[in-house]
Order: structure tokens, then C-alpha cells, then sequence
């Protein structure tokens, strides 16, 4: 087999025969027969009822402990860590030690029991649960360190305040871990010697009547409490080793779906200031927009934008945020008004479409099973997840966040990492619903045709500033500058000089142009849109083609005018060109913008 030429099975396959050695040497000798021995069940029984209820205790106090620790910043957090870990570096022995000095005899807490907590089952446990409980914390806070941050953060905009994060989203995307961890915590508390041996020694649990029995009698005296703790630890790992429950599939009942009241555009405002390490963020919109959207590259702030309107961002609030005239800012993200569209949708791990699109506090289950027929989702209402595409996943998402009826819904790069014909019907669902349903939205994306298709305002955002912001044809058939033209993909910006007033010259090339108040000689960058040149046979501009693309809905031309300036345009001509065909091209002045070259910033 090809595995076998590799040497990690061989390496991994010498441990498990020395682990499996010295269990299969006993069963070999259990084939003579086992002798009794006078007081094993009452030893066995000890041990299985005293480590189950250290488990449970562990449980109980260990996870809360571990989810703490999993969100503790600095030194404080590492240092609380290391302590809680200790336990694990010492000998049981000295475990046992130390917790004399604790629940001894002579101590108060000892002396609150007459001096007898260690002669009972309670210090059994005491002694089980100080030397077992940091292997459930440990792989606990592993758990929880590596659950997504998002699916918690989705919760606060949904609703649920930090017990019900914890309770409903930390638990159980963390389950694996915990489970792992409180398996292991039982079978070292029901395996404990050392410790129980100095803090509790009767009654006997399962090791220590063990012992005794082999410094009594020797080692065939041994054999039956060994083989009952290997059939015990044996049975419990089985069963915990188990699949993790899930709800049996079944398509839930829906009740009667109802649609959303029509409502009125709700306006936002909002005005934001916020520092993150070297990065400064301050974004401000006074437009009162219902459909807003914010347009930047990767690292504008614009998720940070989105957290802060939502209330996710910790520390104080940065700013105002004001919808349909509410003052938001002093809210918590559990209570404010709006509809949450993380990035990668972060639905929750063994939750059904229908528990998901009512997981919010404020989901309405019928207006869910409207939304759920509305976007396309009807019959899909007991799969899970996994068992979703990514653009049924976006369609779940977007029916979470309308289920609550939201006086706003926040998008942040909703439709990122889609393939390109889901991508375009999610736009157009959206597009659609906000058109009939009157949706008021506020949607980040890096992708201007994205913003131009979902928003009548926009914010072109740069490195924490705002670049431009305006209505949508504004915005995009004047840029601001030529940075403002680059981050909304326009790809014809070249450089000139003002040869008259309305006349600038590029690369030997004469363009008319709104000059403005720029006298000649000034330097000046410009550009123009690909859609707005066009072919015409009357156009004022020849040029020579270099390229002809057809993009199936419209045909991309690289020409050159000059020989050296190099424009791209768009043409719905089906016929394809050849390159090196002479063409004459038209292009209206007032859809060239032109800057000031000392003032503006170059594109990307």
C-alpha cells in the first residue's frame, strides 16, 4: 500500500504497541483465571460515583473558567493560565500535600467538618476534581481560542447578551474540545492515586484498594480491581467517543408564513472616530441616506465602519449614530435596531436553516418562513450548514438578519468569494428586495459596481478618510481625485498639461476637456469612464485597435490614439474587430475629469 512506504504509520504504530503491550500481557494472564477479592465492588462503585461527580463539578466551574481565559488579554490572562495549569507539573503526591493545607483536619475548613472531610467520599472528590480539572480547562480554552469570532459577534447583533453567547454559541461550537477535555478529566479522576491516597484514604477508591491489595498480597491479588478499572475506563471512552448528538433530520414544521409590513426608508446618520493601534478610522455620513453604500480597498476601515454602526467594537462608542432620528451610540449591539450580514455568513455549526433564520431574539418565525420562500430557501429548512453551497449560505444569512424585521440591515462584503453568476442574482435579489420592500441598507464592498447597484449614496473611503462622498451619479461620474477614480476601477487615468482653456494634451494627444479655472501649462491628471467613449464613424478621435475581448455581454476594445495613449473602452458591437483596424472614436467633454496635478494623489 502507498501508505505504508511513509514513516509515520510505522512511527505512530511503535507507540501503540508499547501503550497496547502491557494490556494485552494481562489479558493474557487473566486466561488462568481471577481470583476474588473481598471489597472491589464497594472500591469500584467509590471511584465511579466520586469521579463522576468531580466531572460534573469540573464541568460546571471549568467551563465558564475556560471561556474566561480564552478572552483574557496580557500578562494577567497568561499568568492566571500558568496557574490554573500547575496542578499538571506536580507529582499527585504533592497535590495531595497541598491540599491539606487547605482541608486538613486542623485548618477551618477541615475543622467546619470535625476533622472528618478526609476520611469521607467528599474528600475523594476534593482530591479528584484539584488534579483532574485543568485537563478540561486546558482543552476547553483551546476550544474556545480557536472558535470564529464572528459567530459571537453575529450573536450580539442579534439579540443575545454574553450569557446567551456563552450558553448558545461559545458551548456549543466549542463541544469537541469540551467533551475531549471532560473525558479526560474523568479518567484521571478515576484513575487518582496519589492525591486521594494522602488527602482521603478511606473509604478506598478503585487505586487505592489496588494498592493495598498488592502490598498485601502481591500482584495476582491485583488482578480483578485492574481488570474492572480497564473494562470501566474502557466502557466510558467508548461512550463518550460517540458522534456528538444531532437533532434527528426532519423538516420543521413551519407556521404560516407573514409577510413584513411595509415600512417607511429609515435615514441614517452617523459621524465615527476610532483608533485601532497605528490605524485611525473617521468616517462620517450626514446625507441621511436609506441605501448607503461604502467603497474602499482592503484596509479603508470599512468593516471597522460596519462594527462601529453596529455596536460591535469594544470601548466607548467613537462617535455618533443616529437612525430615523434615534440616537444609537450609547446602545449595546444586542439592542440596536439593525440587521447583521457578516463577512462569510457565520452561520452556527449543528444548526439547522430553520433554527439558524431564527436564532435572532428578535426573529419572528413567521415572517422567517416568508423570507425563507422570498429568497429562494423553501425545502432546505432542515439541512445543515455543510450541506449548504456558499450561495445558499449568503441567502440563509440574509434571512437571519430580515427574519428580526430590522429597521436596517448591514452588509459587510456579502457577496465576496461567490462564483460570478451567484454573485450577480444575490446582487439582484437584493437589489430587488430593497425596491418592493422599501430595505433601508448600509453595505460595505470593495467593488463599485456593487455599491452602484445597492446605494443612492456613497463614501469612498481610504486609509481611515473619507475621499468623497455624495449621491451615486456624482460620485461616480465625477471622481474627486484620481485615487477616488482608481478605487472605483476606472482604468483610463493618464497625465497632461492645459494647453487652452478646454483643451489638454496627453501623450501627444488633444482631448476636450472642462478645464475649469486651470490656466495653461498646468499640469493635470484625467481620465474618462471605458463605457463613455464610443464608436462613431463621425467621432472626432482616430485610433488605432489593439485588442478586442469578448466578455459575452459586451466586447472590451484596447485602442491607442497617437501610438502612445492607450484608452479602454466598452461597445455591445457583436461583430469581432481586428486588431490593427483604424477606428474613429467620440468622447464628450464633461465626461472627462480633470485634476489639478499638484494636488492630486496618484492611483494605485
Amino acid at each position: 500500500m502507498r501508505w505504508a512506504r511513509s514513516p509515520l504509520p510505522w512511527l505512530g504504530a511503535l507507540l501503540a504497541l508499547y501503550l497496547l503491550a502491557p494490556i494485552v500481557a494481562f489479558v493474557v494472564r487473566l486466561r488462568g483465571g481471577v481470583a476474588g477479592a473481598t471489597g472491589v465492588g464497594s472500591a469500584l462503585a467509590t471511584s465511579l460515583v466520586t469521579a463522576t461527580i468531580s466531572a460534573a463539578v469540573i464541568a460546571v466551574l471549568g467551563i465558564p473558567l475556560a471561556y474566561v481565559l480564552a478572552r483574557a488579554r496580557g500578562a494577567g490572562g497568561r499568568l492566571l493560565t500558568a496557574l490554573v495549569s500547575l496542578p499538571l507539573a506536580l507529582p499527585p503526591l504533592m497535590s495531595g500535600l497541598l491540599l491539606l493545607y487547605v482541608i486538613g483536619p486542623r485548618t477551618p475548613v477541615g475543622e467546619l467538618f470535625g476533622g472528618k472531610l478526609t476520611e469521607t467520599r467528599l474528600g475523594i472528590v476534593l482530591a479528584q476534581t484539584f488534579v483532574a480539572a485543568p485537563f478540561l480547562v486546558i482543552s476547553a480554552r483551546a476550544a474556545f481560542t480557536a472558535l470564529d469570532p464572528a459567530l459571537e459577534e453575529m450573536a450580539a447583533a442579534f439579540g443575545h447578551g454574553r450569557l446567551g453567547r456563552f450558553a448558545r454559541v461559545a458551548v456549543p461550537g466549542a463541544l469537541p474540545g469540551i467533551v475531549a477535555g471532560l473525558t479526560l478529566s474523568w479518567l484521571r479522576a478515576f484513575g487518582e492515586f496519589g492525591a486521594t491516597v494522602i488527602v482521603a484514604y478511606h473509604p478506598f477508591s478503585l487505586p487505592v484498594y489496588t494498592f493495598v491489595q498488592f502490598d498485601a498480597s502481591g500482584l495476582p491479588a491485583t488482578a480483578l480491581p485492574i481488570a474492572l478499572a480497564l473494562a470501566a475506563a474502557l466502557a466510558v471512552l467508548l461512550a463518550l467517543g460517540l458522534p456528538l448528538p444531532r437533532a434527528r433530520r426532519r423538516a420543521p414544521k413551519l407556521p404560516p408564513s407573514l409577510a413584513p409590513l411595509p415600512g417607511a426608508a429609515a435615514p441614517l446618520r452617523f459621524a465615527l472616530q476610532k483608533r485601532v493601534g497605528s490605524f485611525s478610522l473617521d468616517v462620517a455620513s450626514d446625507a441621511g441616506s436609506a441605501r448607503l453604500a461604502v467603497l474602499g480597498a482592503s484596509g479603508a476601515g470599512k468593516t471597522l465602519t460596519l462594527r462601529m454602526l453596529s455596536g460591535l467594537t469594544a470601548g466607548e462608542p467613537g462617535g455618533t449614530v443616529e437612525l430615523n432620528g434615534r440616537a444609537l451610540e450609547q446602545l449595546p449591539a444586542e439592542r440596536r435596531p439593525f440587521g447583521y450580514v457578516p463577512q462569510g455568513s457565520a452561520l452556527l455549526p449543528r444548526r439547522s436553516v430553520w433554527q439558524q433564520v431564527t436564532f435572532g431574539v428578535r426573529a419572528q418565525p413567521p415572517l422567517a418562513a416568508w423570507w425563507l420562500e422570498r429568497l429562494g430557501l423553501a425545502g432546505l429548512e432542515g439541512r445543515y450548514p455543510e450541506q449548504l453551497s456558499g450561495g445558499q449560505r449568503r441567502r440563509v444569512a440574509l434571512a437571519r438578519a430580515l427574519a428580526t424585521a430590522p429597521a436596517m440591515l448591514l452588509l459587510d462584503e456579502p457577496f465576496t468569494g461567490l462564483d460570478a453568476p451567484v454573485r450577480q442574482q444575490l446582487r439582484r435579489e437584493l437589489r430587488r428586495l430593497q425596491r418592493e420592500d422599501s430595505l433601508s441598507s448600509v453595505i460595505v464592498t470593495h467593488d463599485p459596481e456593487e455599491a452602484a447597484l445597492l446605494a443612492d449614496e456613497v463614501i469612498v473611503l481610504d486609509a481611515g478618510r473619507v475621499l468623497q462622498a455624495g449621491p451615486r451619479e456624482r460620485v461616480f461620474r465625477a471622481p474627486r481625485s484620481p485615487r477616488v477614480a482608481a478605487l472605483m476601477g476606472i482604468a483610463n487615468t493618464w497625465p497632461g498639461v492645459v494647453r487652452a482653456r478646454g483643451l489638454i494634451a496627453s501623450e501627444g494627444v488633444e482631448l476636450s476637456a472642462c478645464t475649469g479655472a486651470l490656466p495653461p501649462g498646468s499640469a493635470v491628471v484625467w481620465c474618462v469612464r471605458p463605457e463613455r467613449l464610443r464608436l462613431d464613424p463621425a467621432g472626432a478621435y482616430e485610433a488605432l485597435l489593439l485588442d478586442d475581448a469578448d466578455l459575452g455581454s459586451s466586447r472590451e476594445l484596447t485602442v491607442a490614439l497617437g501610438g502612445e495613449l492607450e484608452l479602454t473602452l466598452r461597445t455591445d458591437e457583436r461583430a469581432p474587430l481586428e486588431p490593427g483596424t483604424l477606428l474613429r472614436l467620440a468622447l464628450a467633454r464633461e465626461d472627462v475629469s480633470v485634476w489639478s496635478g499638484a494636488d492630486a494623489q496618484p492611483p494605485m
